[in-house]
């Protein structure tokens, strides 16, 4: 271990070192102030004969005469073991509660990338038990499906109830949920312990907690030590894990604020030109494994600012994975909740984890005639606002009171309300009923005639 006291700048979170020899990026650094207290930090740039180090706590207190810095000659790891499970750690991965953790190992945080060629095509499905969700945008295990949400609208509550809710069908495996929180507040934090501890489900939930007033650069890591311990839990305990970061427009904050005290030219919106790259070491950690039993599933949640979906963070993220839900403030206002707006949503994968032995035959039908005639509703609304209800055919009628009923008994429902998918599809065909049957173009007939409630009854 080096020590050296040639520390030439201090600017923000960042202490720059000079005369330094062979540091390593990521490179584990030991701060010690002039009062003695020991900080943790890690190497953000190297260059000759320079390093710059962003500090995980504050930098208050330091100085360039006495202030002495170690370099450890490792990266950043976290102790892991499937005693993780059940418990609350900070966002480095320390335990909040309890003793600390008996490692089975120690890990790098930045992990290592799954070969392109070993992974395996996501097939399974996941029943989160929230219909709009199961029925029309279905989560595949090993899937990445951000949340795109606005400030305010209930997206906590949302990524709560999945946590709390989400299983995989059919034979019984072991799954788990890693919950990351980033920049959230005490009482959002305190939300969040309560509802899983009130309701038994802090069994198999492992939760990371940054609050906000918890330095900006740790923030930079808790998704890092979250994902370390999902690829632990998933390829070497055979876990099923479904992880849930939240929030990642604060993560990029952070990211912007390292790339300002640096100095670096700004790109889009001021966030630095390697933010692409920098969401992609994170989103692309979710999968399968040829070979391996386990997975990993992500559910990131992204609060847009201005509710502006072509934003930088919502916009990249939208490039990095496989579809997305969006949360609508029109919903919210209607109190209807969860507010998902099921016309932008979409989950690529979602043909390849529905139909016979996975959920229902008739799935993929009902979720396009769903879709359908949800769209032609919403259209003849606008239309209503310029020529009146009085001008409508019978025909446009009803699909004008298809869309609101669709919105009140398919999108809407309590907040512990856990729908199996048999129960959302036939909440489907409650709806579909009341159209013509000549209308149901995107079901096949036989379909109609096994699973139409004027047949089944």
């Amino acid at each position: 271990m080096k020590e050296y006291m040639s520390v030439k700048e201090i600017t923000g979170p960042l202490v720059i070192v000079e005369g330094v020899d062979r540091a390593g990026y990521g490179e584990v650094v030991k701060i010690e102030g002039p009062g003695g207290e020991i900080r943790t930090g890690q190497v953000l740039e190297t260059s000759e004969g320079l390093a710059v180090v962003q500090v995980f706590e504050s930098t208050s207190g330091l100085n360039t005469s006495s202030t002495r810095i170690r370099f450890t000659g490792e990266t950043m790891k976290i102790a892991v073991s499937d005693e993780m499970v059940g418990r609350i750690f900070d966002g480095k991965g320390n335990p909040l509660h309890g003793p600390p953790i008996v490692p089975d190992e120690k890990r790098d945080i930045n992990g290592e990338p799954i070969n392109p060629s070993s992974r395996d095509y996501p097939e399974d499905f996941i029943q989160t038990g929230i219909s709009a969700i199961d029925g029309m945008n279905t989560l595949v295990r090993g899937q990445k499906l951000p949340i795109f949400s606005g400030s305010g609208l209930p997206h906590n509550q949302l990524a709560a109830q999945i946590a709390r809710q989400a299983r995989v069908l059919g034979r019984e495996e072991e799954f788990s949920v890693i919950f990351a929180a980033m920049g959230v507040t005490y009482e959002e934090a305190r939300f969040f312990m309560r509802d899983f501890e009130r309701t038994g489900a802090l069994e198999k939930v492992t939760m990371f907690l940054n609050l906000a007033d918890d330095p900006a650069i740790e923030r930079i890591i808790t998704p890092r030590v979250a994902l370390t311990a999902a690829e632990y839990l998933a390829f070497e305990k055979d876990m099923h894990v479904l992880v849930i970061l939240t929030d990642m427009t604060n993560y990029c904050e952070s990211l912007r604020q390292i790339a300002a005290a640096r100095e670096e030219v700004p790109g889009r919106r001021g966030y630095p030109g390697y933010m692409y790259t920098d969401l992609a070491t994170i989103y692309e950690r979710a999968g399968k494994i040829k070979g391996r039993k386990g997975s990993i599933t992500q559910m990131p949640i992204v609060t847009m600012p201005d509710d502006d979906i072509t934003h930088p963070i919502p916009d990249l993220t939208g490039y990095i994975t496989e579809g997305q839900i969006v949360l609508k403030r029109d919903l919210h206002r209607k109190n209807i909740y969860p507010p998902i707006d099921v016309l932008p949503c979409l989950s690529r994968l979602m043909n390849k984890g529905i139909g016979h032995k996975k959920t229902r035959e008739d799935h993929s039908g009902v979720s396009n005639q769903l879709y359908a005639a949800y769209a032609e509703g919403r259209n003849l609304r606008d239309l209503v606002a310029v020529i009146g209800e009085e001008a409508l055919s019978p025909r446009d009628k009803k699909y004008l009171i298809f869309a609101d009923r669709f919105e009140k008994e398919f999108v809407a429902q309590g907040y512990e309300e856990n729908r199996s998918i048999e129960t959302t599809l036939d909440i489907g065909w409650k709806l579909l009923a009341d159209l013509p049957e000549e209308e149901l173009k995107r079901i096949s007939e036989a379909h109609i005639k096994k699973y139409h409630p004027k047949y089944r009854t």
